[in-house]
């Protein structure tokens, strides 16, 4: 396993009260330090311009990219720019990048990205809800026109729907989007009546529904979509803002159930893409249970 972070992610900083803050990426890479000393880190690239030009519009992209010398700057009541912002944005997508180049080389099988700002509610032309650029559809775009592959899947288990991600890939078929979100939650998209291409596949899980039904959702609905799917690699979206403890969310998750999950994606990606798996941190906000399910969640990934 191969693991990827930079140290402007954490120049990134919307605001000493803001929930996206940079100790959430300190307290994650401290306790995969703790837990896996021998985890095989790399410094995430930057990624360029015509990366970037795949999924986003060239208006966001120098939105984003333009210099804030000092304070923030609002892009909407919960996305801001810093003066580090736009460095960070570009290593957490870079990150994506290189990791997928290297399963797709047989570096190894599975890969985690440990970056930030996060990316799943960025959409073509508008970053909102913490996202600036859409990590895990910069790797998805990148997978698909430089690697060649037919069949990507993005597996979002953020207790959000990533409206950004469904959005970007609802008309292309090449990409499957399987996501389980909390009902009633920002940004009120994920419906299971969206289904773009035939291509997205949505499971709205109530406030309170704990691990039990997080998964049988799962082994109901979603990765049996996901096996029939055949992905030739499997991209997730870990989000783990669904911890019980989170203070944005109710689902009631506990570590283990990341840990469950992200077995289970492993199991579809040895049947059908050689074992690989390309994981990249999205939300999550109680730090101790942040870095809790982390450490679970790499674990699974390195057994």
């Amino acid at each position: 396993m191969l693991a990827w972070t930079h140290a402007a992610c954490l120049d990134h900083d919307p605001g000493t009260e803001h929930p996206e803050r940079p100790a959430r990426l300190r307290a994650v890479l401290d306790a995969l330090d703790r837990a896996y000393p021998d985890l095989d880190w790399r410094e995430a690239p930057m990624a360029r311009r015509g990366d970037l030009l795949r999924v986003h519009g060239d208006t966001l992209i120098d939105e984003v990219l333009a210099p804030v010398a000092s304070g923030l700057q609002r892009l909407d009541p919960d996305t801001a720019l810093s003066p580090g912002s736009a460095r960070a944005a570009l290593h957490a997508a870079g990150a994506g990048l290189a990791a997928v180049d290297a399963v797709m080389a047989g570096e190894a099988q599975t890969a985690f990205c440990a970056v930030r700002p996060p990316g799943h509610h960025a959409t073509p032309d508008t970053a909102m809800g913490f996202c600036l650029f859409n990590n895990i559809a910069v790797a998805a775009a990148h997978a698909r026109d430089h690697h060649g592959l037919e069949r990507i899947a993005i597996v979002d288990f953020d207790v959000h729907h990533g409206n950004g991600t469904q959005a970007i890939f609802q008309a292309e078929p090449r990409i499957a989007y399987l996501s389980s979100h909390q009902s009633g939650l920002y940004p009120h998209s994920g419906s299971v009546h969206e289904r773009g291409a035939g291509n997205l596949h949505n499971a709205l899980l109530p406030p309170g529904s704990g691990g039990f039904r997080f998964r049988n959702t799962w082994l109901d609905s979603l990765l049996p979509a996901l096996d029939a799917f055949r992905p030739q690699l499997v991209l997730v979206s870990a989000g783990f803002d669904a911890h019980l403890s989170d203070p944005l969310a109710d689902l009631m998750l506990d570590a283990e159930d990341f840990a469950w999950i992200t077995s289970e994606l492993r199991t579809i990606a040895r049947r059908h893409a050689s074992g690989r798996v390309v994981s990249m941190l999205e939300g999550g906000y109680h730090l101790d249970a942040l870095a809790e399910s982390a450490v679970a969640h790499v674990g699974a990934l390195r057994d």
